[in-house]
């Protein structure tokens, strides 16, 4: 399932995070790429000090926290985020996320867009799907995940600069299908709730749910 969400990060948080990576050191971004992928990335990103180990507590913090991010994903735990500059002429070619990051494995990918999307021409995130590629160029503070299976790539920066913080999920639920139908579920047991409250017909979706996570999920 690919989604996108808006306004996972506020106007404060913005703030913060555009602060604290203008003091940020900014290397070659190939570092963090497998022996494939290090052939086609070309990009920026922040280094590791206290301010940036800082921010990425505060992205996993306001992802973990949003209900839409949680159902959507079933986070066990967030892997990252780097934080990536792409200036004219950089982009990030076709590839597909590494299987385990830092010893963790990657369900789930997500890219969360801190640039407003009029401030750089090109730089669109990519995703080949079964139907085409889908382009994603969000607003500043919104986050799109995807499947870390698929293949996918970063359009060239044509002017402006585009920065991101991109991460990965290990995700109490193995299979995109589970989690897909879990989030389905999930949504439609709290639309009810929220027009009905409490009725039997939502018990009963409850429980499904409920039943469900417990067969598929990995503690």
């Amino acid at each position: 399932m690919i989604l996108a969400i808006a306004n996972v990060l506020s106007a404060a948080d913005m703030k913060a995070i555009r602060a604290g990576l203008a003091n940020a050191t900014f290397v070659d971004g190939r570092a963090t790429a497998g022996w494939s992928a290090r052939l086609v990335k070309s990009n920026l990103q922040a280094s590791v000090s206290p301010e940036v180990e800082r921010l990425r507590t505060l992205v996993e913090t306001r992802l973990v926290e949003h209900p839409v991010f949680a159902l959507a994903t079933r986070p066990k735990a967030i892997i990252g985020p780097l934080f990536s500059r792409y200036r004219p002429g950089q982009a990030y070619g076709a590839h597909v996320d590494d299987a385990l990051i830092a010893g963790v494995r990657s369900d789930v990918s997500f890219t969360l867009f801190l640039a407003e999307p009029d401030a750089y021409d090109g730089g669109e995130l990519i995703i080949d799907t079964a139907s085409g590629e889908e382009a994603f160029k969000l607003s500043a503070g919104s986050v799109v995940t995807y499947p870390a299976t698929t293949l996918h790539r970063v359009a060239p920066v044509g002017r402006g600069e585009r920065t991101v913080a991109a991460g990965w999920v290990r995700s109490y639920v193995r299979e995109a299908a589970r989690r897909e139908l879990l989030f389905d579920l999930e949504t439609a047991r709290r639309r009810l709730f929220d027009r009905e409250g409490k009725t039997a017909e939502g018990d009963l979706l409850a429980k499904c749910a409920a039943n469900l996570l417990r067969q598929w999920c990995d503690d």
